[in-house]
């Protein structure tokens, strides 16, 4: 199902709510360490060289103090019994309504100022890292230059920019929209986008994102998204959603929440009926709190999201991190996934005769104009060659068959042997290439003035990293790994051997790929599916979990599938798993600390020896550690380096 984005007012409307929350934070923890000092100033004029404990200065300090910092905590434990929310800090609020009827104003004061200084820096740690994942909306200018038909140009509002417009990007400015270069070369900044630090050098033809930056040339771009149908706008989109989402172990949490708050109740209550001691009962309500509980699970989710996000990586819903640690299957797509997609020129074989220089220079020069992926091919290996291409005139091309031009005054045809055949060259005089065939490769065979003059074979080539992923997830339990693909059994079966898969399968067709994974699930399997997103838009949806590779400025990528990769680096998925493994370990350890941290403190209370003041810290204390600990997520993954090199010629 498409994802529904957020459009740009909602953008800018979570902007203002941030902004107005960090303001109203700000404010309140001027309020607290206020009242924290009017209950310090209290201390210390009860001291006896100054007005002494039972003096009206000490008194009035502490009550005024007390009510500062008691109001907020009592106010929103109201607001939730009246709008019939069941939230545990009314139990807190309890227990300062307790202490401040008893005339223990510095008590319910300190127990106040605990309590919210602990809220400060969870709404804190919370807004910082929403404040990271915010920081995209940022990155789009509010204004562009856009350039008009007679050359000229005009600031206007990005809101009001459309498609076809063009806009004119100079060094040091980030980019408003989607688009294609049409003038200009530059160096680009993508990292916000694709999680990669090295810059890409881009030329006409080539795409940008909104949000990344141009770092040296001027660029002319042509719109073809603007607003929140960027790439940028649905990565905003996609971790916003993601935030709001829930895993299993936090719904649970949200179920017991009912019966906890009556249950310790009960217990102040009957130790109090006990003891007659209220301190014991103030206490017990104050140290069961479970503020560490409640954020055990939230604060790992948001900084694991963050790093995720950080290294490209979109996860719509918490609960697919969750799954990424407990997948025991992988589903490749071969191409565009384990290999680049692109073909490779792996093998000269000119006719007895032909020098390989000259059997090259024919191909490319006759294939310049051609847009097939083997007649790049051609370009790039003349150009790495050094290779100064000859003129040409005559240029024809024959969809999926090859090209006649006239190179060098000699009639020169570049194509499929079948082609060749019907133009009535004679093939007797070069090596028969079928052999190759098998071995994966494909073959274009040139013919000179009715002559062949040799055959050029190509492939394409695996993913630098792509072994070395393979083996990682192996290594991390993944027991099966599957190529699909629609190729020859023969190119399969390489790719696959080189790469160290467990199973794959040729000849496959969307419906062969979706019988594959729906095969493994029922044999026990929690299976991922990776793809590019288009393609394989049945498995991706199939699959327990579904992650599109290289989804930068895809639409149905971004959409089709549970995870998104902004970059084609396979080590991401090695990443994804251990960063899910890890963020799993952090959960588990704050909730059984938490739930340790209830059971001692309550027993402690009951026993008398945590007093309230004392409880307040404690209970201070305990959220700073769930929160600090769940923080070391955010970093995790600052060790992996970027993979180097992005295929953006996949763009042009």
């Amino acid at each position: 199902m498409a994802h529904k984005h957020l459009n740009l007012a909602e953008f800018e409307t979570e902007k203002t709510h941030t902004k107005g929350k960090q303001i109203r934070v700000s404010i309140a923890l001027i309020a607290t360490l206020g009242g924290g000092i009017l209950l310090l100033n209290s201390v210390i004029a009860g001291l006896p060289f100054f007005y002494g404990k039972e003096s009206a200065v000490a008194n009035l300090s502490a009550m005024i103090g007390a009510i500062l910092l008691a109001s907020p905590v009592v106010w929103h434990a109201l607001k939730n019994v009246i709008l019939g929310k069941t939230h545990m800090d009314e139990l807190v609020a309890l227990a300062i309504v307790a202490a401040f009827a008893t005339g223990a104003y510095v008590t319910a004061g300190l127990v106040a100022f605990f309590l919210l200084m602990s809220e400060l820096i969870e709404t804190k740690s919370a807004l910082g890292a929403r404040a990271a994942i915010e920081s995209l909306i940022r990155l789009t200018p509010t204004t562009a230059s856009l350039l008009k038909t007679d050359g000229s140009e005009e600031e206007i509002q990005v809101s009001v920019l459309r498609n076809d417009n063009i806009i004119r990007v100079r060094p040091g400015d980030n980019i408003a929209a989607d688009g294609e270069i049409i003038n200009g070369m530059s160096s680009v900044n993508e990292a916000t986008i694709t999680g990669e630090s090295l810059p890409v050098d881009k030329v006409p033809g080539m795409t940008v994102f909104a949000g990344t930056s141009n770092l040296t040339g001027v660029l002319d771009i042509k719109v073809t998204k603007a607003g929140s149908d960027t790439t940028l706008g649905k990565v905003q989109s996609l971790i916003m959603q993601a935030e709001k989402s829930k895993i299993p172990i936090m719904r649970i949490i949200d179920q017991y929440v009912r019966w906890y708050m009556p249950t310790i109740l009960m217990i102040a209550f009957i130790v109090w009926f006990h003891t007659k001691d209220l301190t014991i009962a103030i206490s017990i309500l104050i140290v069961s709190c479970p503020c560490a509980l409640v954020l055990a699970t939230p604060t790992a989710m948001v900084a694991a999201l963050s790093a995720a996000a950080r290294l490209g990586i979109l996860i719509k819903n918490v609960t697919h991190l969750e799954l990424a640690g407990k997948m025991t299957a992988i589903v490749f797509d071969k191409t565009g996934t384990l290999t680049t997609g692109r073909l490779y020129v792996t093998k000269l074989t000119p006719a007895e005769g032909t020098d390989p220089g000259r059997l090259l220079n024919l191909a490319a020069s006759a294939e310049r104009m051609s847009k097939h992926p083997a007649a790049k091919a051609l370009q790039e290996v003349a150009k790495e060659a050094k290779l100064k291409l000859s003129s040409f005139e005559n240029f024809r091309e024959t969809p999926g068959k090859g090209v006649n031009a006239i190179v060098d005054g000699c009639n020169v045809i570049v194509g499929r042997q079948s082609f060749l055949a019907e133009n009535g060259i004679n093939f007797h005089n070069v090596q028969d290439p079928s052999m190759h065939e098998e071995q994966g490769f494909s073959t274009l065979y040139v013919a000179a003035d009715g002559k062949c003059v040799g055959w050029i074979g190509m492939q394409d080539k695996t993913r630098p990293e792509a072994r070395q992923a393979v083996k990682d997830m192996l290594e991390n339990g993944i027991r099966r790994i599957t190529m699909l693909t629609g190729d020859r059994s023969e190119v399969a079966h390489r790719v696959a051997s080189e790469l160290g898969c467990t199973d794959v399968k040729a000849h496959c067709l969307p419906d062969d790929k979706l019988a594959v994974v729906e095969q493994l699930k029922r044999d026990g399997y929690i299976v991922a599916v990776v793809g590019d997103g288009i393609n394989d838009a049945p498995a991706l949806a199939a699959g327990d979990l579904g992650i599109a590779m290289g989804a930068a400025g895809s639409d149905v990528a971004i959409n089709s599938a549970s995870i998104a990769l902004m970059n084609n680096d396979l080590n991401r998925l090695t990443f994804l798993v251990n960063l899910s493994r890890k963020t799993r370990n952090v959960i588990s350890w704050n909730l059984g600390f938490g739930i340790l941290f209830m059971i001692l403190g309550v027993s402690a209370s009951v026993a008398g020896y945590v007093p309230p003041i004392l409880a307040a810290a404690l209970h201070f204390s305990s959220s700073l550690i769930v929160v600090f600990n769940s923080a070391r997520l955010v970093r995790y993954g600052e060790h992996l380096m970027p993979h180097e090199v992005l295929v953006n010629a996949e763009k042009i």
